[in-house]
This record gives C-alpha cells, sequence and structure tokens, in this order.
C-alpha cells in the first residue's frame, strides 16, 4: 500500500466519533477550496497535510473508442468493449446539461470541484460502515471513470509465478468497478477524499465545459455503451444533439445506475395498479410482485387532475424504475426553473419509448465476413498491434484505431456473388468447402476474400450445422485459423521453378511415362527410394510419354512432373516454395521427402499459393499478402508503425519468372485451366490442381491481379467428383468462379503482355540417340524410351536380317531433344553380294545365281591379262552391298578374247 494510504488510514482511524469524522472531512475540503479558512485542532491539521500531500494530478487517457475496420469510405466492422462516440460540446443538446446537472450536480458552476454539503453527507454516511454514498460532483464522478477507465485498461489476468492464472481478466475488470464505487468503511472514505483531491485540482487545469463534456463523454449509460452519443443512438436512435427532454431526462437517470435504469432488457411489460404499483406481466400473461415499486410524481398528477387516468396508465406502462427516476430528474429540472410546469408535465405523461439500435460488433454483419475476420487475424497476431496477446486485443476493442484495409468493393462483391451462384453453403454426407481470393500481383495486396459458408463465432452453432464457420478458409492457421489444404497439381511451378533455376529447358525432353516412380535425390533429409515400386497415376488414368516440361505444365501430368523431379533435388524444390512464400498451413516448413510431394499432398492455404503465382506474373518479385494499408488513431493522426510490415523481394530471375509463364500461359489457352479462361483479351497464366476426389483448384494471373479458388473437403472424406450442384460436379465449380472473379480484376485492374520466355531455357537441347540397329524392335524402342526418346516405327527395309531386327533408325549420333526416332525393321528379304573379284566369269555367275538368281554378265573389257577364261573385275552394286534378293546383280570381267 502506497505511503499515504497508511498515514491517511493511521490518522483517520484516530478521530474519534462521527461527529469528527464528518467535521474533519469538511475541513479538508474547506482548506483546500478555501485555503484562508483557519483550522486548529493536531487531528484537524494532521489530516490536512495528508490530504494535501495525496497525489493531484491525474492523467487523462484517451477514451476506450471501438476500433473500425474500412475499405474505402465505408465500415466493413466495428470492434469495442465500450462503445463511444466522443462528440464536442456543441454536439449535446442544451437539455442534456441541464438534465444531468439538475438531477446530479446543481451546484456545479458554482463550486470548486466538490459540493461541500453532498460530499460531507456521504462521507458520514460512508465513516458509519455503509455503502458509499452520493452526494459526489460531475467533476469526481468525472475522477472516478477516468480511474475505472484506466483500471479496465490495464486490467491484465493475474497469474502466478508458474504462469498460473489466479484471476481472470474478467475478474479483474470487476475489482475494478467494485474498488472505485462500492468500497466502504475507512477505504472508501479514503478513496472519497483522493477523488476530491484529484477533482479539485482538475478543476484547475480545465474549464467547467470540458469536464462536463468529459463526463458525458466517458460515463457508462448500461452495458456496452459509454458516452452520451452511444447512448443516444443506442437507446432512442437518435443523435446526441436532438435528444428531447423525456429522453435527455431518461438518460440522466440512467447514467445513476445504469443497471437498474437502462431499458433494453424486457421490462415493457410491467403494469400498475389503482395505488401506481407497478408488477411485472410474465410471457403467460399471470403478474407477480418481482419488481415492486410506486410513482409518486405520477401519482401526484392522477391525483390533482392534471392528466387523466387514459394518460396515467400509458405513461406508467413499462419502464417503471427507469419512469420513476425520469420522473425525479424532471422534477429537479422543475424546481431549478429550467423547464415549466408545461414542460414538466408533457414529459411526465409521455411513455418511455425506446427504439434500441444496437451498433453493428464483429464481422458476421460485414459485408466481407472472412475477410474482415482475416484483418482481425492479423490485428490478434501480429506484433506490430502489440507484443503480448492482450496488448494486440486492445488495440483491436479499445484503442479506437481506424484499420483501412486493401480490400476491393467491386472484386470482392462479384467474389462473394459468384461464390453465392456457383458452390453451395453445405453438401450433405460431407464439410464441403469453398474459398476465393484476390491479390494485386505486384503490392501483395489482398483484393477480395470470399466464401461458401456462413460466418458465425457461435461455436455451438458451427458444430452442429457445416452451413457455419468462422475459419477463414483462404487463410492458415495463424491468420484465419485453417489447416489449409491439399495444393494438388498447383504445387508443380516449384518443380517447373527449379528446374528453370538450374538451367533446364522447358522445350527439353524428359522420361514422362506412366511407371513405378524413380528414386529422388534429397540432399536435406535423404534420398527418397521407392521400395515397393510404387506408382503414382495420373488424372483419370491418363497415359504417361516421354515430352517437354512445356508439354507436361500444359497438360498437367503427374508422371511427368515426377520424372521432372528425378532429375533434379527435392530439397531445392521446397526451397523453391518456401522463398515463394509457401509453407505447410500449420507455419512448417514443407519437406519433400516423398514422390507424393511433387504433387501436391501437402496441406498449404489458398492465400499463399496466389501469392507465389503472383511471384511469377510479377518478374519474379515476391510480395508478401497484405490487407492492412494503414492506421490511423481516433483523431485521424496516422499511426505507420501499426502498419505490419510486408515487403516485396525479388526471389526468381526475370529469366527464370518469364519463363514459368510461358509455360503457364498453355494451362489457361487450351490446357486443363481453359475453362476458367474469362477471354476478355487480358493475357493470363494460371495452373489447375486436384487432389485425388478431395481438393481441386484453380489458379490464374494476369500481370495485376492474381486469384485463387479452392473447392473441396474441409475435413474427412468426401468425393467432389460425385457430387453435383446446379449441373456441375464439386470439383469444377472452380473455373466458373475463377473466371468470374479474374474477369472482374480485368476489367478494373488490366493486365500487360508477359515477358517473352528466355532463349537460353527454351532452347531445344541436342543430346546422344543410342544406335538400336541390329536390337529387336522391342529392344530398341526401351532402349530409346528409357533414353527419353520417342519412337516411331516406321516401314520395313531391306536387310538380310530377321525381320523383327531393327535395320535402321533416324536420326543417328545426336539430336535436338523432342525429336522423334524413327526405327526400320527388317523385311528379311535383302542379301549382301558376295565379293567375287578375281574368279571366272562362269563360276562367278554361278555363285550369285545361289542368292540372287537375275545376276548377269556385264561388261566385258579384253585384256591379254584376262586369259582365255577370263577374271571378274568387280559387281553392280557393289560387293557388301545389301540389295533385294530380286535385284539384277551384273558382273564385269575382263578376258583375252571377250567374243
Amino acid at each position: 500500500m502506497p505511503e499515504h494510504k497508511r498515514t491517511a488510514t493511521g490518522v483517520l482511524g484516530g478521530l474519534v466519533g462521527l461527529v469528527g469524522l464528518s467535521a474533519v472531512a469538511g475541513l479538508l475540503v474547506a482548506a483546500t477550496v478555501t485555503p484562508a479558512i483557519a483550522v486548529t485542532g493536531a487531528a484537524a491539521s494532521s489530516a490536512i497535510s495528508i490530504f494535501d500531500n495525496m497525489p493531484s494530478i491525474l492523467k487523462i487517457d484517451k477514451l476506450m473508442q471501438p476500433t473500425t475496420i474500412w475499405t474505402g469510405d465505408q465500415v466493413l466492422a466495428q470492434f469495442y468493449d465500450q462503445n463511444r462516440q466522443p462528440v464536442e460540446f456543441d454536439e449535446v443538446a442544451p437539455v442534456m446539461y441541464d438534465a444531468i446537472l439538475s438531477s446530479e450536480d446543481p451546484r456545479y458552476y458554482q463550486h470548486g470541484g466538490v459540493d461541500l454539503i453532498g460530499t460531507t453527507r456521504a462521507l458520514l454516511s460512508n465513516a458509519q460502515g455503509g455503502q458509499t454514498q452520493g452526494g459526489s460532483s460531475i467533476s469526481q464522478q468525472y475522477v472516478k471513470n477516468v480511474l475505472i477507465q484506466k483500471c479496465e485498461r490495464d486490467a491484465t489476468a493475474e497469474r502466478d509465478d508458474a504462469g498460473n492464472e489466479i484471476r481472470s481478466r474478467d475478474e479483474v475488470l470487476q475489482s475494478c468497478w467494485t474498488e472505485a464505487t462500492t468500497a466502504s468503511g475507512v477505504e472508501g472514505y479514503e478513496r472519497k477524499l483522493q477523488e476530491m483531491r484529484y477533482a479539485i485540482q482538475l478543476e484547475k487545469e480545465y474549464s467547467k465545459n470540458d469536464i462536463l463534456l468529459g463526463y458525458l463523454n466517458i460515463a457508462n449509460f448500461g452495458g456496452t455503451n459509454y458516452g452520451i452519443e452511444a447512448a443516444a443512438r443506442y437507446y432512442f436512435n437518435v443523435p446526441a444533439a436532438e435528444l428531447s427532454l423525456g429522453q435527455a431526462a431518461t438518460l440522466a437517470g440512467i447514467v445513476q445506475n445504469p443497471n437498474t435504469y437502462r431499458i433494453d432488457r424486457g421490462d415493457r411489460g410491467t403494469i400498475f395498479d389503482a395505488d401506481g404499483v407497478a408488477y411485472n406481466k410474465a410471457p403467460d400473461g399471470s403478474i407477480d410482485d418481482v419488481n415492486p415499486g410506486t410513482i409518486q410524481a405520477l401519482n401526484t398528477l392522477r391525483d390533482e387532475g392534471t392528466i387523466t387516468p387514459e394518460q396515467y396508465l400509458a405513461a406508467a406502462d413499462g419502464y417503471s424504475a427507469t419512469k420513476g427516476r425520469q420522473l425525479y430528474v424532471l422534477s429537479r429540472l422543475l424546481d431549478d426553473g429550467k423547464i415549466t410546469r408545461d414542460q414538466y408535465v408533457a414529459a411526465a405523461v409521455e411513455p418511455i419509448t425506446p427504439q434500441i439500435t444496437p451498433a453493428s460488433q464483429g464481422c458476421a454483419a460485414s459485408a466481407a465476413p472472412y475477410y474482415c475476420q482475416y484483418v482481425v487475424s492479423v490485428i490478434r497476431n501480429d506484433p506490430a498491434f502489440g507484443e503480448t496477446g492482450e496488448e494486440r486485443l486492445r488495440s483491436l476493442r479499445q484503442d479506437g484505431l481506424n484499420i483501412h484495409t486493401t480490400l476491393a468493393v467491386d472484386v470482392q462483391n462479384a467474389a462473394q456473388q459468384a461464390m453465392n451462384d456457383y458452390a453451395p453453403a453445405s453438401v450433405e454426407g460431407m464439410r464441403f468447402g469453398s474459398a476465393s481470393v484476390s491479390i494485386e500481383a505486384k503490392t501483395g495486396r489482398v483484393l477480395a476474400m470470399a466464401q461458401n459458408t456462413r460466418f458465425t463465432e457461435d461455436a455451438d452453432v458451427a458444430a452442429s450445422d457445416p452451413a457455419y464457420t468462422s475459419i477463414v478458409y483462404a487463410g492458415d492457421r495463424r491468420f484465419g485459423a485453417s489447416d489449409g489444404f491439399n495444393a494438388g497439381s498447383t504445387f508443380k511451378l516449384f518443380t517447373l521453378v527449379d528446374w528453370l533455376e538450374q538451367g533446364r529447358s522447358v522445350n527439353e525432353v524428359v522420361n514422362g511415362r506412366d511407371r513405378p516412380v524413380p528414386n529422388m535425390t534429397n540432399s536435406c533429409f535423404g534420398n527418397y527410394v521407392n521400395t515397393d515400386k510404387a506408382r503414382i497415376r495420373n488424372f483419370n488414368n491418363q497415359g504417361g510419354y516421354n515430352g517437354t516440361p512445356m508439354q507436361f505444365t500444359r497438360q498437367s501430368l503427374n508422371t511427368g512432373f515426377l520424372g521432372m523431379a528425378a532429375e533434379l533435388d527435392l530439397c531445392d524444390i521446397a526451397k523453391v516454395a518456401k522463398k515463394m512464400g509457401v509453407t505447410l498451413a500449420n507455419g512448417n516448413d514443407i519437406e519433400m521427402r516423398y514422390g507424393n510431394n511433387v504433387i501436391g499432398s501437402d496441406a498449404v492455404s489458398p492465400l499463399a499459393m496466389a501469392g507465389a503465382y503472383a511471384t511469377v506474373a510479377n518478374g519474379g518479385v515476391y510480395c508478401e499478402p497484405k490487407v492492412i494499408d494503414r492506421v490511423t488513431d481516433s483523431d485521424g493522426t496516422e499511426r505507420p508503425e501499426l502498419v505490419p510490415v510486408r515487403s516485396c523481394t525479388p526471389v526468381l530471375s526475370p529469366e527464370v519468372a518469364a519463363t514459368a509463364a510461358s509455360a503457364l500461359a498453355g494451362v489457361m489457352n487450351g490446357g486443363t485451366g481453359a475453362q476458367g479462361n474469362p477471354y476478355d483479351g487480358t493475357p493470363l497464366i494460371g495452373k489447375t490442381g486436384t487432389h485425388e476426389s478431395l481438393q481441386s483448384w484453380m489458379i490464374e494471373s494476369s500481370t495485376n491481379v492474381t486469384t485463387a479458388v479452392w473447392a473441396g473437403t474441409v475435413e474427412g472424406q468426401g468425393d467432389i467428383a460425385r457430387n453435383w450442384y446446379n449441373g456441375r460436379r464439386l470439383m469444377d465449380i472452380r473455373y466458373p468462379i475463377a473466371r468470374v472473379v479474374q474477369g472482374v480484376a480485368n476489367q478494373f485492374y488490366g493486365g500487360d503482355p508477359f515477358p517473352a520466355p528466355d532463349n537460353n531455357l527454351t532452347r531445344r537441347v541436342t543430346r546422344e540417340v543410342p544406335n538400336v540397329v541390329g536390337q529387336t524392335v522391342d529392344q530398341a524402342t526401351a532402349t530409346l524410351t528409357d533414353a527419353g526418346w520417342e519412337v516411331v516405327v516406321g516401314e520395313p527395309v531391306d536387310s538380310d536380317q530377321p525381320t523383327d531386327i531393327v535395320a535402321a533408325q533416324n536420326p543417328a549420333g545426336s539430336a535436338p531433344g523432342g525429336t522423334p526416332i524413327t526405327i526400320n525393321p527388317s523385311n528379311g528379304q535383302a542379301g549382301a553380294v558376295p565379293d567375287v573379284t578375281g574368279q571366272a566369269p562362269v563360276k562367278a555367275l554361278a555363285t550369285l545365281r545361289q542368292t540372287f538368281p537375275e545376276a548377269t554378265l556385264g561388261t566385258c573389257t579384253e585384256d591379254p591379262e584376262g586369259g582365255p577364261q577370263g577374271r571378274v573385275t568387280g559387281t553392280d552394286p557393289a560387293a557388301g552391298s545389301v540389295v533385294p534378293r530380286s535385284a539384277a546383280i551384273t558382273i564385269d570381267y575382263t578376258s583375252e578374247d571377250c567374243d
């Protein structure tokens, strides 16, 4: 306990008798307000000294105000512990000032912060051991409210050294009110004195009007309604400047005891008997006496004939306790001469008629509830808004911040309408969900975020009806509370990018045949070894083939990308995903330990995947997604330190980005994503993805805006390939949703042609072609296919080999990747011309005719060296030539006499 409290308690405890206590109270106040007063007596002098030594400077913090989330000049949502709209002095009806002063502090403009008469009376009652009495001036009540708010603002759960909660925050909040308003005995007496001390000093620093306005802006009017403006709008749906006499008197009555006099909690059924005793009418029409009370003022008006019995019943029927308090306020106004008797009677006879108009709070009423909830997640979790969760919650609910978001209303409206048109809110037998998110590629600004479900934060409702949830499917666990979804083939982007970063060409031929996944290198976690010879198939059991990454991307061929990954390092692919902003939705890095990881078995967020594709569209510069552009405080001052840091960083070379884009462009133009193309003239890139029958994706992008659409099972099992909605398979609703959203984005943001791909990364790669001549056709086909070549079996050619033997191939030696290799089997109808040079022509002819029946003697050249038998000099075709057996082989020879 502070030193001054121990001393004050000792002094006060030493005073004897109630008379002494009240007298000293008067002396304390008088001595401070009017220092010229001389006091005598050791106890009194000591008490005055202690009073003077009490803290006198009260720091008045900014009022707790709602934090507002904006898109442009439209309010998305508000959040508050205290619904408050501070106003200026001339924005409050004068009758409201009259009502509060007449009922709470009629001598306000005469005293110096403390009403001696009322305060002495309250101190005397408190010193007797009773509850703290009234009698506080407006200045004192303002002080009390400032202290309460300070306590409430700083309230946190109390914990022991081990971190165990001793008192909850709600319990601490309750103690703030209790300690400030209901302390009794000596503690209450001392609190009152400190309150007085502050009030006296307050009036030296501020004008009366400033203090009065401060009080009306800070005071509680029941529930979470604080300040006169919020109260007037909540209870009567009018601004404070337009309050009527009856309304002002009602509010002045409410502020005296908000929980008792508030008029928003079912007192409408109160009725009265002939004596004016109020009773509650139960819903079944029965009457009990739970709330007895007498409204004497109305009785008097009725008895004197000023009002009729009908007027009496109309005025009294409902809100009996509040009506009684209102009549007290009206009577004080009448006594002070601030209203006439006619005004008094008119207001008294008028029934209290609230028009309860709750201020909306939270994302449920927002035009973009899931975008709103994502923003709330950022405020609740990003350290820009506070180091601790309690500090960040205070930013959201107490600091009166203006959070200006990146939301684009036109894109958002189109996204939500498309979601409403094409996606069901729920599907029987499965937990179905769908989400769309669009981001500005060059900045990372999130333009839209739509979802198929209905927003609720009621856990019971969400548990019982799958159409309701507060989870933001486009987000991740930190921002949105989502665990993400299997990326499917959209994840192939990272294998494509790594392929290009290794200097490989998109026109290089790769073995993409349907076969068991080969073993794969992983320098981070150890190589993947496919010991089971497991085979990952293509969608719809599509056949694999040897082809190029350009072809594989366009057709989303699983086996093609597995073949590419087999020539890369899985660890490098994972690093590509990370630098392009993609981790698991739970925040952990992707590890790529298995072949399935290549084709998107990991659960990621749609927003992260949109950011990765935006990186390609943005020339290799990755921009972290952001939803907050700027933050101001309640008076419009910029608060840049509260804007979460989101940066743009080059992570890919422009050459890699442009070449990846050229491959992804094929997807949107005749490839698997063509159904999602709005074909409005804006160049687009994109990629589709499915994961078994559970998840489906469509991601597409111009150079300016990227849209990702996901539809699938949120948890558990379900078959989106066999369930339909409005004539479409659930796995196909991604196409029209993406088409509509991207079309609107193109309309408002446009898009430029993508840069031309890099020449080196699109080169035709020359590779050695194995020589398969002499192998069987099957052997030759396997040899060439395993080497990554496409094989064409051509027509049989003349050969002396058996008919299943390859007699020729074209090309041979080397050829550009992707060139088909033609192999020609033997027709078995040819032979090699034997070498008969030097033989006698007759003998040579006999030898040839054994294989070539049509062989004949040809040209003879006379030469004495030929002798009488002659000598063969050559054949046509020449010896060794392989020719059909029907070929006419001619023999050339010499002889001494050709005749």
